[in-house]
């Protein structure tokens, strides 16, 4: 499983069950729609990308402090 210490702050950390991580981590076709629905960031992602919190249907940014603010959908999904 991937990810970095260093780059592991509340911006760009979200709770995903460990289902769905490992199929991020093995499945190419998951991968891309996780990729696709901010739940996997490449380590060159910038922060702040738009993430779809699937339960709400809603779409967030994070900041540092733990806060998420509502966003529109990424106009590459639109």
């Amino acid at each position: 499983m991937g990810g970095s210490k260093i780059l592991d702050n509340l911006q760009n950390v979200i709770l995903v069950c460990a289902e769905y991580n490992g199929r991020m981590e093995s499945d190419a076709l998951t991968a891309e729609y996780a990729r696709d629905y901010g739940h996997k960031a490449s380590k060159f992602s910038a922060p702040g990308h738009p993430i779809l919190d699937t339960t709400r249907r809603l779409w967030y940014t994070l900041d540092t402090q733990g806060g998420k603010t509502e966003v529109d959908p990424p106009s590459y999904l639109i």
